[in-house]
């Protein structure tokens, strides 16, 4: 069984972190929820952590952090950006830790995470829960996002390709944003998978979003590829022209995202979104298709093997 052990994380003294020896992760609840850690143990962060805002809180201004958060979808401030600058409450379970944030009073909308971390492997599976606890149904979808450390390349993979003979009809969508340069050098185009790399310097954001039947991503970075996984129904309507994975990123960070099906959640119901987080050491940063097949792909068949 997997315990939390209350913790001072940088300033802020109510934080929570469980380890089973080979990874650890760290929750706020002097803010949030967030999960500000996640890595092996001793090693290095494999989120983002903002230094000056490492241990503040209060204001009534939405502050990045870093780490892992959850947001609903689509983005449309000032909704989707409410503040998460006041304290959670954090539940240990019998097997897993539950933070939970006050009901956010402009949308009514209240937001919980479940951890449960294995207790030998390298896997945490994090349940992201919304209930709606105003008067009136809230049309939106559930959003994950995990902002990772600098320095990385994330992996957003493709459905198989077929001939024309094969497939007259599109298999999927991507969706691009104002800002999305496709002829940025940071991205790498293939047949079978997307690359974006982090870049700092003078750089502006690139974001796509996309349909990925697979449901999984990547983010490899210091030898170190996180991955985690996530439903993809084919049968729903998703935000964002139909993503069910986006990645965003700019000269400090890069973000990893899943998302749910846009639901109109009615008065007093209840929507979760899950993702299993798996960490593998050793890992060769890709740069291409075949890269990827060497590299990465062989992990998440081992996943699925697995069940």
């Amino acid at each position: 069984m997997i315990r939390f052990e209350k913790i001072d994380y940088k300033g802020w003294p109510n934080c929570y972190r469980a380890s089973n020896g080979r990874i650890d992760l760290i929750v706020t609840t002097d803010v949030g929820p967030r999960i500000i850690r996640f890595g092996f143990a001793g090693g290095p962060n494999m989120f983002k952590e903002f230094d000056g805002q490492i241990g503040q809180t209060g204001g009534d201004t939405w502050t990045n952090y870093g780490g892992h958060r959850l947001w609903h979808a689509p983005e449309i401030p000032p909704r989707t950006t409410y503040p998460d600058n006041g304290p959670v409450q954090f539940e240990q379970h019998d097997d897993f830790g539950r933070v939970i944030q006050p009901t956010e009073t402009t949308t009514h909308i209240q937001k919980e995470i479940d951890i449960h971390m294995d207790a030998d492997d390298a896997k945490v599976t994090v349940i992201h829960r919304m209930r709606n606890n105003g008067l009136w149904p809230v049309p939106f979808a559930p959003w994950a996002l995990s902002v990772m450390a600098a320095g990385g390349t994330a992996v957003i993979p493709l459905p198989p390709r077929q001939s024309h003979r094969e497939r007259l009809l599109p298999i999927n969508t991507l969706a691009m944003w104002a800002y999305t340069d496709m002829s940025d050098s940071r991205w790498t185009w293939g047949r079978k998978y997307i690359l974006l790399r982090q870049q700092g310097g003078e750089v502006g954001p690139q974001k796509v979003g996309a349909w990925v039947a697979d449901g999984w991503g990547a983010y490899i970075n210091e030898a170190i590829c996180f991955l985690k996984t996530f439903p993809a129904d084919a049968t729903a309507t998703y935000p964002d022209l139909g993503s069910n994975m986006e990645v965003f990123t700019n000269a400090a960070m890069l973000e990893v995202e899943s998302l749910g099906p846009l639901v109109t959640l009615e008065p007093g119901a209840v929507i979760e979104h899950t993702e299993q987080w798996y960490l593998f050491d050793d890992v060769e940063t890709p740069n291409n298709d075949a890269e990827v097949d060497t590299h990465i792909l062989p992990l998440v068949e081992a996943i699925r093997a697995e069940g």
